[in-house]
C-alpha cells in the first residue's frame, strides 16, 4: 500500500507501543497549485429542513454550512534548492472550519506544518457563494502534532463567520451517512458523501503518536481535503478528515477522520496557551486476543499485554511490569512474562488500542486504577499519569 500524504508514541501518552497501526496516508499538499476549476457554489444561503425525520439531505448540508468551511493556503516561505539549482517556494493548500464566533478556525497540523516547520504566512479563503470568494489572513494559534489538529484564528471584524455545529464522535455508528467538505485537488468548496464505514480505528499522527478511535468513511477523501469536516446527516460535524489509505495514491474508498472529541480537547488546550498536554502511563505493549490468552493459560480473556515499560515512568513507579521472553504464535511475535492490563477504572479494556483511548481521555495528574493479570492472579494497580516527555 503506497503511502501519499494528504497535505501535501501513541495517542494518550503511551510510549511506543508495539501497534499493528493501518498504514495511512497524511493528505493535503498541493505545492504551488492554485487549480479553480469546478465550483460547487450554492444559492442563496438557506437554513435546511430536515426531510421525513431522517435528517438532511447532501444539498441541504452543503448550502447551510459551505459559508463555514474555508481553504487554508500555508505558505512556509523558501523552501531550499532544486535540483537544478533554482530557488523554490514551499506552499500547501487544505481545508479548515469555522468553530466560533471568535474566529477560531479547526484544520490538521499538516496543513500548516511540515518537517517541523510552520508557515510563515496563512490565507484564508472563505466561500461566500454565486461564486465569489473572500481572502483574509489568518495567524497560527497553536499545533498539536499528537492528535494531528491546529487552529488557526482570524479577525472576526474581517469577515462575516459561520460557525458549524459540532456533533458527538463518541455516537457515531457504522453506516450512518455523512459528507465531506473541502479542496480536495485543487477543486475549491466540493462536496462528497457516503457512509461511515467503521470506527474505532487507529491512526497514526504525524509525530507517531496514535489518534484513537478514528472513523473511517467510503465520502471520497482527496489531497486538499486534510483539516475539512466530515459531517453527519443531522449536520453536525464529527470528524476532521486527515488520512487515506491507498495503493494509486488516489481515493479508493478508504477515507479517516480525527474523531471531532478528540480535535475539540485539542482545542481547548491551544486556544488557552497554544500547547497541548498529554497524559503518559510509559509502556509499550499490544493486544492479547482471547485464543492468544488461553494459549498461555491465561484467566484473562484478553486484554492490553504490557511487553515494556520505561524507566522512571509512571507505570514504573507504581510497579506495572513488562514481559520477560519473547513468544512466536502463527507469525506474531509476543513479549509475554508481564502484566496484562484487563480493566480500567473499572472499564473493560479489550486491547492495547482500547488502553491508549481510554488514556487519551485523561490529563497529567490523574489517578486510574488499572486491574491487571499477573502470574494468574487479578490486581488492582494505582498509577499517577504524568505529562507525556517532550521527547516522546
Amino acid at each position: 500500500m503506497r503511502l501519499k500524504s494528504f497535505f501535501a508514541g501513541v495517542g494518550g501518552g503511551v510510549l511506543g507501543a508495539a501497534l499493528l497501526v493501518l498504514a495511512l496516508l497524511l493528505t493535503s499538499s498541493l505545492g504551488d497549485t492554485q487549480q479553480i476549476a469546478v465550483r460547487l457554489s450554492p444559492t442563496d444561503e438557506a437554513t435546511p429542513v430536515a426531510t421525513s425525520g431522517k435528517g438532511f439531505t447532501p444539498q441541504q448540508i452543503y448550502r447551510s454550512l459551505s459559508p463555514g468551511v474555508v481553504m487554508v493556503q500555508a505558505d512556509f516561505g523558501d523552501a531550499g534548492v532544486n535540483l537544478f539549482g533554482e530557488l523554490e517556494s514551499g506552499r500547501s493548500m487544505g481545508t479548515g472550519f469555522v468553530v466560533d464566533a471568535k474566529g477560531h478556525i479547526l484544520t490538521n497540523a499538516h496543513v500548516v506544518e511540515k518537517d517541523r516547520q510552520r508557515a510563515v504566512s496563512l490565507t484564508i479563503v472563505f466561500n461566500k457563494s454565486r461564486g465569489r470568494t473572500q481572502r483574509v489572513e489568518g495567524s497560527l494559534v497553536g499545533v498539536d502534532s499528537g492528535s494531528d489538529v491546529a487552529v488557526i484564528k482570524v479577525k472576526p471584524s474581517d469577515v462575516d463567520l459561520k460557525p458549524l455545529p459540532l456533533g458527538d464522535s463518541d455516537d457515531v455508528v457504522v453506516g450512518e451517512p455523512v459528507v465531506a467538505i473541502g479542496n480536495p485537488l485543487g477543486y475549491d468548496f466540493s462536496i462528497t458523501s457516503g457512509i461511515v464505514s467503521a470506527v474505532g480505528r487507529s491512526l497514526q499522527a504525524p509525530n507517531g503518536m496514535t489518534i484513537s478511535n478514528g472513523i473511517q468513511t467510503d465520502a471520497a477523501i482527496n489531497p486538499g481535503n486534510s483539516g475539512g469536516p466530515l459531517i453527519d446527516s443531522n449536520g453536525k460535524v464529527i470528524g476532521v478528515n486527515e488520512q487515506i489509505a491507498s495503493e494509486s495514491g488516489g481515493n479508493q474508498g478508504l477515507g479517516f477522520a480525527v474523531p471531532i472529541n478528540a480535535a475539540v480537547r485539542s482545542l481547548e488546550q491551544l486556544k488557552d496557551d497554544g500547547t497541548v498536554e498529554y497524559a503518559w502511563l510509559g509502556v509499550a505493549g499490544q493486544t492479547l486476543t482471547q485464543d492468544v490468552a488461553k494459549l498461555f493459560n491465561m484467566t484473562s480473556q484478553g486484554g492490553a499485554l504490557v511487553e515494556q515499560v520505561s524507566e522512571g515512568s509512571p507505570a514504573a513507579k507504581a510497579g506495572i511490569r513488562g514481559g520477560s521472553r519473547t513468544v512466536g504464535v502463527q507469525g506474531q511475535s509476543f513479549v509475554i512474562g508481564g502484566d496484562v492490563v484487563v480493566r480500567a477504572d473499572g472499564k473493560t479494556i479489550s486491547g492495547f488500542e482500547g488502553l491508549i483511548a481510554y488514556l487519551s481521555t485523561k490529563k497529567p495528574g490523574d489517578e486510574i486504577t488499572l486491574t491487571v493479570e499477573r502470574d494468574g492472579k487479578m490486581r488492582d494497580v494505582k498509577v499517577t499519569l504524568a505529562e507525556r516527555p517532550s521527547d516522546l
